[in-house]
């Protein structure tokens, strides 16, 4: 099974969910690229990225589900998705960051400006715009019943089945005993799936 994962806000292929799902799915390929900071990049960057590759899953955390949720066509598991990053003023606000993991270029740090933001804004108000009802089925949802940072349950659940919004004991970020609870057993069960 080839899995695509999209990072987080300030991560990278690097993060210690790509390294868990690599250990976790030995057998499994598990392509992990640095998401370009300016969605205006970024979306496009992605939707070709997964043209090309042509996953059979694509998991997505906070941005990166924001992200996911957007490759239509493909089965996509998103976990604590930030659809409104832009509205999200103690993540997102202009200012210089440092990645929290490596990037391949080797960039260290990146600067969110005024235009990102609003490029942000422009890209989630056309996000579940004409979903074919053939994806909705397509798309499950994680959602940490204890996630400080993101409280998107209820949307997913405007545009997608309630029973693809699936709740779990958790924070914001997954970590391993996470990852072997929820997620491994749903990856399993969208593994069987024809």
């Amino acid at each position: 099974m080839k899995i695509v994962y999209f990072h987080g806000f300030g991560s990278s292929h690097a993060s210690g969910t790509v390294e868990s799902l690599r250990n976790m799915l030995p057998e499994d390929e598990i392509v992990a690229p640095d998401i370009p900071v300016d969605p205006a990049e970024a979306l496009p960057y992605l939707l070709e990225l997964c043209k090309t590759e042509q996953p059979n899953l694509i998991v997505g955390t906070s941005m990166g589900g924001m992200y996911a949720q957007q490759m239509r066509g493909f089965k996509r598991i998103i976990v604590n998705p930030a659809f409104n990053m832009s509205t999200m003023s103690k993540v997102l606000k202009t200012g210089e960051y440092e990645f929290f993991n490596g990037r391949y270029d080797g960039a260290k740090k990146f600067k969110i400006t005024k235009d990102i933001i609003q490029h942000h804004n422009q890209m989630e108000r056309q996000q579940f715009k004409n979903i074919p009802q053939e994806d909705i089925e397509n798309v499950w949802g994680l959602f940490g019943i204890n996630d400080p940072v993101v409280h998107t349950y209820d949307l997913f659940k405007k545009h997608y089945p309630a029973e693809r919004a699936i709740r779990f004991d958790g924070e914001h970020r997954l970590n391993d005993k996470i990852i072997k609870k929820v997620l491994l057993p749903l990856i399993e069960e969208i593994r069987g799936m024809k």
